[in-house]
């Protein structure tokens, strides 16, 4: 028995290596991907969509999209860096890569003056992207006077992502028949705060910290803050090394949500790709407790969502009855969208498990919220034909779910329709 528990741990251990290889290797191809909810919109190289079964044309789209990059919401994102940076240069501390990475701290502190949480220009230039791709992928939706209803919650950087989508959507077709809205009324479905989620998510956290703990050794810690300080001792009797390491990571990492400062590399003689992949590990366990379909949190994660899915069965139903080509948008945060996609099941995102080591193996938060993450249900309809087929997009790539079809990537809408249903209670 001793003898098998060993193989077992062991063998636990090499699936947690092959997991984290799987991601080191993307991040290798493009450390940007370690930025987790701030990676920049992956909209290069689309593949293309499969085309609908013969007959069938689309008709009306029901969508959750994310803000596009933004600014960094806490002051202390900005100024924590700075301050921590500034008392070793003052204290003759700083390595010449500290002083440089001062520097450009510095100039993303002075720039953020007045903008925490704003959509950027990059932000901006997401959704009209998107919106022009909706477009060019799917005519029939957006034809002749077609009826647009755009939906945002009360924060400004998601009215504005609203906006960037719906007016080259009005510059593409000038006849379509837009209203838009960002409400109070609507933040039930829109941006639900579930207290029963929120409470087991708080319980999950001990298992949490104990996993950054066994990632972000003291070794490792002193080897990421001797390349901006020369003086271990200061280091060790002045600073919260993983608190900084931690929200430099994320200063460095969004610096892609600028033009300013997307071709400035503070990643170099900074971060290491293991460094990322070590940061990214321990920020995909903490979406995973906040989300996810698990025990760890008594599986409320996703289900705190479940008034939006419930929202999209309804939107369905009442286009299909309306016999017009329409779409209903709506915008709002990663914490909705990663949330969302675990519920309804797409591309095995309702992963269940309580083993953080072989996570990544199976659920990597990365690939579905983005900066401007969106989900798109495309409906389809035939003459003479009552059988709905739905086609659902993640970020823009062709996604799955847990139920059978005979027209894959299609799906019967009846069909889905009943596993959001069921999800959904």
């Amino acid at each position: 028995m001793k003898r098998l528990s060993v193989l077992i741990i062991a063998l636990l251990f090499v699936l947690g290596i092959q997991a984290q290889s799987v991601v080191r290797e993307a991040f290798k191809e493009d450390i940007h991907r370690s930025a987790n909810n701030y990676y920049a919109y992956p909209d290069k190289n689309l593949p293309k969509l499969t085309p609908a079964p013969q007959g069938y044309e689309p008709f009306f789209i029901n969508h959750y999209g994310r803000h596009g990059s933004r600014w960094l919401i806490s002051p202390k994102d900005y100024t924590y860096p700075v301050e921590i940076l500034s008392m070793g240069e003052r204290n003759g501390k700083l390595t010449k890569r500290g002083k440089e990475v001062l520097d450009v701290c510095q100039m993303m502190l002075d720039a953020s003056n007045g903008r925490l949480g704003e959509l950027s220009d990059i932000g901006a230039e997401q959704h009209q992207g998107i919106a022009r791709r909706m477009y060019e992928n799917f005519p029939q939706v957006w034809a002749g006077d077609a009826k647009v209803d755009a939906k945002s919650t009360v924060v400004i950087r998601c009215i504005l992502s609203m906006l960037n989508e719906v007016e080259s959507l009005k510059s593409l077709n000038p006849e379509l028949r837009i209203t838009t809205d960002a409400s109070e009324h609507d933040m039930y479905y829109m941006n639900y705060r579930d207290t029963v989620a929120i409470a087991a998510q708080k319980a999950a956290r001990p298992a949490r910290e104990q996993f950054k703990d066994k990632i972000f050794t003291s070794k490792k810690l002193e080897k990421m803050t001797s390349r901006l300080f020369n003086d271990k001792k200061f280091v060790g009797d002045s600073i919260d090394s993983f608190k900084f390491e931690y929200i430099l990571f994320d200063l460095v990492s969004n610096m892609q949500s600028h033009h300013a400062f997307e071709n400035i590399d503070l990643y170099s003689g900074v971060f290491t790709v293991d460094d990322a992949t070590d940061f990214w590990t321990y920020n995909n366990a903490r979406w995973y407790i906040y989300s996810g379909n698990t025990s760890l949190n008594n599986y409320t994660g996703a289900r705190a969502h479940r008034h939006l899915l419930r929202n999209f069965v309804d939107e369905a139903d009442k286009a299909i009855l309306s016999g017009t080509n329409s779409a209903t948008l709506r915008f709002g945060h990663e914490s909705v969208v990663l949330p969302l996609v675990c519920l309804m099941g797409l591309n095995g995102m309702d992963y269940d498990t309580t083993d953080f080591a072989t996570l990544a193996d199976h659920w990597r938060s990365y690939e579905v919220f983005p900066m401007a993450a969106n989900v798109q249900m495309i409906f389809y309809r035939k003459p003479g034909s009552d059988d709905i087929l739905v086609k659902i997009l993640l970020n823009e790539r062709e996604a799955t779910l847990p139920i059978a079809t005979d027209c894959a990537p299609y799906y019967h809408w009846l069909d889905v329709r009943q596993h959001f249903i069921t999800r959904a209670q």
